[in-house]
């Protein structure tokens, strides 16, 4: 299973005690709990439990994971339905956002070798506001920058690339073969 695969757990070995779910401080506001979203995947529902907002309101504190006396890694299964989500194109309406930003993060520093917040922000403004089209969405932070630049906290100049950029591909190249596997 493709899950198991990427999150290096078997799970099988849940058998839904609910400690996961009642250590979760977000479990309360989440459609699905993560017991729930473990049971999901145990009877082959992943693309189901993929396209939970659950998923992506995880905090990645390890609690679930932490309880578990079967030693299931919940957290990375939950961050790997995240991943299929984002392959599979089927994640959750409320959590597109956070799925666009988390790509262009990861393009930035694959990029440059280490992150350009203005690139960042500029490429996230653009391909959010080509997601949902929300102009107050689009210019919700104007009113930050010029504040910022009275403080010295926003740079126009980018900071320089990595001198080898060739260590970051083979970091990506690396990463990418892993999760292929």
């Amino acid at each position: 299973m493709r899950v198991e695969e990427l999150a290096h757990t078997h799970v099988a070995d849940c058998y839904q005690c609910g400690k996961c779910s009642a250590g979760c401080p977000m479990a309360d506001q989440m459609d699905v709990i993560p017991s729930g979203i473990m049971r999901l995947v145990q009877i082959g529902e992943v693309e189901k439990a993929a396209k939970t907002s659950a998923v992506w309101q995880c905090l990645a504190c390890q609690t679930c994971s932490t309880r578990c006396p079967k030693s299931v890694l919940v957290a990375d299964v939950l961050d790997s339905l995240k991943q299929i989500a984002v392959e599979k194109n089927i994640v959750h309406p409320k959590a597109r956002r956070t799925a666009i930003f988390q790509k262009t993060f990861i393009n930035t520093v694959r990029r440059n070798g280490r992150l350009n917040e203005l690139e960042l922000t500029g490429f996230f403004k653009i391909f959010g506001f080509f997601n949902d089209y929300s102009i107050p969405k689009l210019m919700a932070d104007g009113n930050l920058a010029l504040p910022m630049i009275l403080r010295n906290k926003l740079h126009f100049k980018p900071g320089s690339p990595v001198k080898d950029k060739a260590v970051v591909k083979r970091i990506f190249e690396k990463c990418f073969e892993e999760t292929e596997k």
